[in-house]
């Protein structure tokens, strides 16, 4: 190698290093859970610029993965250097569902995330530590988590990104462990509808969320979202709706994370 192909070298990785988020691993404390709960934040480069105060984004998991997925399976950090957003990884457990379990007082996941969670990042981190600032996403039983308690807290998220989400858990009553956080669907029919997405979004006002739905067309909960863009559009709620060829699978949301992370960056106050 000549002494100009080497500084160019130098010159290369000097820049990749530079411009490169900052992951961390910490473990907050949940009083409602009972224990500290596992959280990736990645912060991006533009974070320690000045002090300057950035948005976060709240990234769900799916069912049986954890808060290092994300990072390990797509392309999360370089996007939230593209984006100048802090992006936060909770654990939600292995089947959390992201809901506060009637069955079992351990699993207080929508808490955790929804209040003890927010707050904590807001103490701790650069944030701008207002609804217009805060987006939430997730895959699987992640983007039910997302669209659930978006729904359910929109003093909480401006924005929600919902990646092939199971936003009807009726349909699946023995399945991905549900009926460990909620009881048997026979026995609480009217427990699983309330936890449901698709019967939460029945209230949901137009034009309080900034929302947005991705699903691939060989997915096996592709019905149950047409069905809750079909409601959405009834209600007249606006929303961006995807439909693209792919199952459920990395392969998708690896691809499909960085297009809505567009759609999060333009509906978030800086």
């Amino acid at each position: 190698m000549n002494f100009r192909a080497a500084c160019q070298l130098v010159l290369l990785l000097t820049v990749h290093s530079v411009w490169s988020a900052t992951v961390t691993n910490i473990a907050v404390p949940s009083p409602a859970m009972k224990k500290a709960i596992p959280v990736m934040v990645i912060l991006p480069n533009a974070y320690n610029s000045n002090g300057i105060r950035l948005p976060v984004l709240y990234l769900l998991h799916g069912y049986s993965d954890n808060n290092q997925t994300w990072a390990s399976r797509t392309s999360i950090k370089e996007l939230a250097d593209q984006y100048d957003i802090i992006v936060v990884c909770p654990d939600g457990g292995y089947s959390s569902w992201y809901i506060d379990s009637p069955v079992d007082p351990a699993w207080h996941s929508e808490t955790f995330m929804a209040k003890e969670l927010v707050a904590y990042v807001d103490g701790h981190y650069q944030t701008l530590p207002k609804r217009e600032s805060r987006a939430i996403a997730g895959q699987s039983m992640g983007g039910h988590g997302a669209m659930f308690l978006s729904i359910r807290h929109p003093d909480i998220f401006n924005v929600v990104v919902c990646l092939s989400g199971g936003v009807d858990l009726r349909p699946f009553p023995d399945k991905w462990d549900i009926a460990k956080r909620l009881g048997s669907f026979k026995d609480y029919p009217d427990r699983w509808a309330a936890n449901s997405v698709i019967t939460l979004a029945t209230a949901l006002p137009p034009g309080e969320l900034a929302i947005s739905i991705d699903c691939g067309m060989d997915d096996f909960f592709i019905t149950v979202n047409r069905n809750l863009h079909r409601l959405l559009l009834t209600r007249q709620v606006p929303h961006d709706y995807t439909e693209r060829p792919g199952g459920h699978n990395w392969e998708y949301w690896s691809n499909a994370i960085k297009y809505q992370m567009r759609f999060i960056s333009d509906h978030l106050t800086r």
